[in-house]
């Protein structure tokens, strides 16, 4: 006789924040709310970047970017909190669940490596103003940016740490230069 659990698990029950009818119609108002907003906002922010000429810099070309990658982020979890709220029961299928775990990773860790994108754009513009243009010309804002997305996608698999390996030495032969004339200074 062989001992064990063989069940297999085809989904998961969601069971939200509360029973009460009351506050769950509170919760979907405000979550739906929060959530338009959310959207809105970042969406009519990638629209004014892209329409106005005087915001077609390397720092708005990460923030749009950064604002991508956060409307994937709030997709990708919300929506289907917002529609428990209205159910009394609410399942998920297993491999919807690694789907929804898979694109919150994948946009957290996107959004990790923009924000370091931004932060090197940023000290680049504060401590070297006159060498800004040479420095952060289109095909480094385009490195950083795949650098970025590459980062996202490969957070979840083996090759991972290769990959971070990569944009290390990237970033830190693109930092060689500042951290030279800094110490010659």
């Amino acid at each position: 006789m062989e001992l064990g659990n063989h069940t297999m698990v085809t989904e998961f029950i969601i069971l939200g924040l509360t029973e009460n009818p009351t506050l769950c119609s509170i919760f979907f108002v405000v979550f739906l709310g929060i959530y338009v907003a959310t959207m809105l906002g970042n969406i009519s922010i990638i629209m004014l970047i892209q329409r106005s000429p005087q915001l077609h810099t390397p720092m708005y070309l990460f923030l749009s970017h950064l604002v991508s990658v956060d409307l994937g982020y709030s997709s990708s979890v919300t929506p289907i909190m917002i529609v428990s709220f209205l159910k009394e029961r609410t399942t998920i299928p297993v491999t919807g669940c690694i789907a929804q775990l898979r694109s919150d990773v994948i946009f957290g860790t996107a959004e990790g490596f923009l924000l370091a994108a931004m932060a090197y754009d940023r000290y680049v513009a504060i401590c070297f103003p006159l060498l800004y243009s040479t420095h952060m010309f289109p095909r480094v804002c385009i490195i950083l940016l795949i650098a970025s997305y590459l980062g996202g996608y490969s957070s979840h698999s083996p090759e991972h740490i290769k990959v971070v390996s990569v944009f290390y030495t990237v970033v830190i032969l693109m930092l060689n230069p500042l951290i030279d004339s800094l110490r010659n200074k």
